[in-house]
């Protein structure tokens, strides 16, 4: 019985239910396409670092951690150095630079031939390898979301390339130029940002880097295995994003907050008259306050429902519009996003459940 009037006062008012819902799921969608965006890129990243090959890192004193925030401060004859060290099999420095061109991305000048020694040669579906200085290779997600071919031309800070490969994603950047062309550009002449190291057995990571860090100069030089510094690329150790979340989730609450509220309140008030009847057959507080919570919850239930729906054909719409961003939508998170979204409902329900269960029967019946 009370699920059917529970029912019939949703669709008695459609207008109202309607924007109730589409506000949950509006506050289920930014979380579910904000956290699933922040997420997706972090995730593309550590794939695409893995996919490199190299087992060892090394970067120079007071580096972080985050690829691309160095510039090119230290020698790359410190490859030489590291060549020597026992268990290492190939050593390829590489030249990160940040473009902000359009979007935030990291360059890759790199060694060809030292690069391919740490996981194998690039997988060309178009073209071929460098063949002078002005010529850039880019992954296909790059390509197809550019419309870039081979032959074409490519402005990367502010100096014109030809286009002259396209390969297989996931091998650590998106553009890859030679070592010395980037060298130049940001004038850093013979030094390099980042050491990628190969090992005859990933078993050995941690005894290399002790013995990097006996090197006498290379104390203060960052090493780490490549499975260590993809256990620290994670929300939380990501300086502003867990913070950045936080804020997002936050707003989202607010947002289904006040909409149920402002719904619910306006409904204890229209509804005067009925929750006077009701007291007077015998309706206890209780029971005012389960009917109130419980259309609550069914209007919450159909905007969760709506908010996953948007939020997967809003991340499709991304990777359609954007081929290299990735949007990653994961169980864990829709249960997240449906818990809060529910939470914040409830919450916005509360005083309205409670302001209708304090009403008099004698005054309720009397209201016009």
């Amino acid at each position: 019985m009370m699920n059917k009037m529970i029912v019939s006062n949703v669709v008695h008012r459609p207008l109202r239910s309607a924007i109730s819902a589409i506000a949950i799921a509006v506050e289920v969608t930014l979380i579910l396409v904000i956290v699933g965006l922040a997420t997706g890129i972090l995730n593309d990243s550590k794939t695409r670092q893995e996919g490199i090959g190299a087992d060892v890192m090394v970067r120079p004193p007071g580096s972080s951690f985050i690829m691309g925030v160095t510039g090119s401060p230290v020698s790359v004859k410190v490859a030489d150095v590291l060549r020597k060290v026992p268990h290492v099999v190939a050593v390829s420095p590489v030249v990160t630079q940040i473009s902000t061109a359009g979007t935030v991305e990291v360059i890759y000048g790199i060694d060809l031939p030292s690069y391919e020694s740490l996981g194998g040669p690039f997988h060309y579906l178009e073209g071929g390898p460098f063949q002078g200085p002005d010529d850039i290779i880019v992954d296909d997600f790059f390509a197809d979301a550019e419309k870039v071919h081979v032959g074409s031309s490519l402005e990367v800070l502010n100096h014109n390339f030809r286009v002259v490969g396209i390969v297989e994603h996931g091998k650590g950047a998106r553009k890859f130029m030679p070592i010395a062309t980037v060298q130049e550009m940001v004038g850093a002449q013979g030094k390099a940002s980042i050491f990628y190291l190969k090992l005859d057995n990933p078993a050995n990571a941690n005894a290399v880097a002790a013995q990097i860090k006996q090197i006498p100069g290379m104390e203060k030089y960052g090493v780490q295995s490549m499975q260590q510094w993809l256990s620290l690329m994670t929300t939380g150790n990501l300086p502003g994003l867990s913070t950045f979340i936080d804020v997002v989730i936050g707003v989202a609450v607010c947002i289904g907050f006040i909409v149920i509220f402002q719904a619910m309140y306006t409904a204890v008030m229209e509804r005067t008259r009925e929750i006077g009847i009701l007291k007077s057959l015998g309706a206890s507080k209780g029971y005012i306050v389960q009917v109130i919570l419980r259309e609550t919850l069914l209007m919450a239930l159909a905007g969760v429902v709506l908010g996953i729906l948007f939020s997967l054909g809003t991340a499709e719409g991304i990777r359609h519009r954007f081929p290299t961003l990735r949007v990653l939508i994961t169980n864990g998170w829709i249960l997240k996003a449906a818990l809060i979204a529910f939470a914040g409902a409830l919450l916005g329900a509360v005083y309205p459940a409670y302001k209708a269960a304090q009403k008099d029967p004698v005054d309720a019946l009397a209201y016009e």
